[in-house]
């Protein structure tokens, strides 16, 4: 009931928005930034600097795989002792493998804080030139919108303007 309530007032704030407003656009602002060109080579240099690291993980889960394997196919034929120390092993494999996968995950996601703080200034920039040369009285989140025309969405005109920086 109340997730009902407040797409109606949702609603009702677009239309009243709209009727006091001359022109409304919307737009996606993560969108803006993923497809723009920054994006684009910083998404290359985080593959080549990570090129290492991802590597290393790779191998990690190939020896935990094959530990995995063996212990599998091993069992009931081999002593306890053999099949505690493969056990052993696997566990120790598996668990530098989540380790690296967990401090890969953190790297990148540091590299993507700092893309993006960096971006910001730039975008907001953009995103206010857009607006004033444009004459926007109203610019939307293209993600809480329900429904715009294609010529309402401004994230193209935004794309192309950082771009240009």
């Amino acid at each position: 009931m109340k997730l009902f309530q407040a797409f109606l007032l949702g609603i009702a704030v677009l239309f009243s928005v709209q009727a006091s407003a001359d022109k409304v656009a919307v737009l996606g602002v993560e969108e803006a930034v993923l497809k723009s060109d920054a994006a684009a080579d910083f998404r290359e240099q985080l593959k080549s600097e990570f090129a290492g690291d991802e590597k290393q993980l790779v191998e990690l889960e190939k020896h935990a795989k094959t530990l995995q394997e063996k212990l599998r196919k091993n069992q009931g034929l081999q002593s306890k002792e053999d099949a505690e120390q493969l056990r052993l092993q696997f566990q120790k494999a598996f668990g530098q493998y989540q380790k690296q996968g967990q401090e890969l995950q953190q790297k990148r996601a540091e590299r993507e804080r700092a893309f993006l703080s960096e971006m910001r200034p730039r975008l907001d920039e953009v995103i206010r030139d857009v607006i004033e040369k444009e004459g926007y009285d109203v610019v939307l989140a293209k993600q809480a919108t329900v429904y715009a025309k294609k010529d309402a969405d401004i994230t193209p005109l935004v794309i192309k303007g950082l771009n240009k920086k």
